[in-house]
């Protein structure tokens, strides 16, 4: 279909084209539009991917004139679920193996991709050596956490699109309501938080802060993301300049002994990374002689005020699960 709508995602929620149901909008690459109509339990799976269906819905939502073609039809049912546990000894699960989600938010993709992320680089050190299984087992805690979180975050999306509950419609419809006219109920319609990363909490492989630090990046926190420049003036950004393995950020002058940490790769905030707008040392919260120790999933695994040699190889250890 030719159409020139904004290249956004539109959702209709209990529209007239299709009453006490939702349908959503959004488009393709190549002019294909994708057009997902809500269906009752008891429609009829194989009937209602039929032709005669389906282009009596869509001349309902775009108006009897439109011009389109077919290209694909299918129908899904949505879900949220997860195995117990997703290491069983050799064996380890990821992304829709281990765990499944509602399609709204972009959740199934982005926590698939966020569990290979954390798993290679842990397989690559245990298959080397240079850490025991125990690095391996921690995927699972990490990642099942992880997964919690989604689904949460996915029933919330899934039990405003289609309430479950009187009371569920009751906030849903009011919600809807207030949207209208009031800018503070636009922010509680939900039809799909978009994924992010989850910050890992409880895992044995973070060092706890011995130093106070305000903001979000704590131990198990994905690092954040910000415009920097690398010394010859090219524009960057922070996590494109972290190392393949563990990274020292360090704000200032490097310790003389950070250069000689094996395993790490020394990043320098104002002479390797230039934080020209203050961002990452914002976000960071991070003042002269401050270090994050960085994963190579690019978690945070430590951070100190004034770090020592010691505190610097023993918080290595705990992320390699060698303490």
């Amino acid at each position: 279909m030719h159409a020139d709508f904004p290249t956004e995602r539109w959702f209709w929620f209990d529209p007239p084209f299709h009453p006490n149901q939702s349908v959503l909008l959004h488009r393709q690459p190549d002019d294909v539009w994708r057009i997902d109509f809500q269906l009752g339990w008891e429609a009829d799976p194989e009937e209602e991917k039929k032709p005669e269906k389906i282009v009596p819905r869509v001349q309902a939502l775009l108006g009897a004139d439109a011009k389109f073609t077919l290209e694909w039809a299918s129908v899904y049912t949505f879900a949220c679920l997860r195995m117990d546990r997703f290491v069983h000894g050799r064996v380890i699960f990821a992304g829709d193996a281990a765990h499944g989600v509602s399609p709204f938010g972009a959740r199934g993709a982005n926590s698939g991709v966020q569990d290979a992320d954390n798993l290679a680089w842990k397989l690559d050190r245990v298959i080397r050596g240079q850490s025991p299984v125990a690095l391996v087992e921690s995927y699972g805690p990490e990642r099942e956490f992880a997964a919690d979180e989604n689904i949460l975050n996915s029933t919330r999306a899934t039990d405003f699109i289609t309430p479950k509950s009187e009371i569920s419609r009751l906030f849903r419809d009011q919600v809807l309501e207030l949207a209208r006219e009031h800018e503070f109920a636009r922010r509680l319609v939900n039809s799909g938080r978009l994924s992010v990363p989850a910050t890992l909490h409880g895992s044995a492989l973070n060092t706890p802060d011995v130093d106070a630090f305000e903001g979000r990046m704590v131990p198990g926190a994905p690092l954040t993301d910000a415009p920097v420049a690398r010394r010859d003036g090219s524009a960057s950004w922070l996590l494109r300049e972290t190392a393949p393995g563990f990274t020292l950020l360090v704000f200032g002058d490097a310790p003389a002994w950070a250069p000689d940490l094996t395993g790490v790769t020394l990043r320098v905030i104002g002479s390797d990374i230039v934080d020209a707008q203050g961002l990452v040392a914002s976000r960071l919260d991070a003042t002269p002689g401050c270090a994050y120790l960085i994963r190579p999933d690019q978690h945070v695994a430590a951070r100190w005020r004034q770090p020592s040699a010691a505190a610097v190889r023993a918080a290595l250890k705990t992320a390699t699960a060698q303490a």
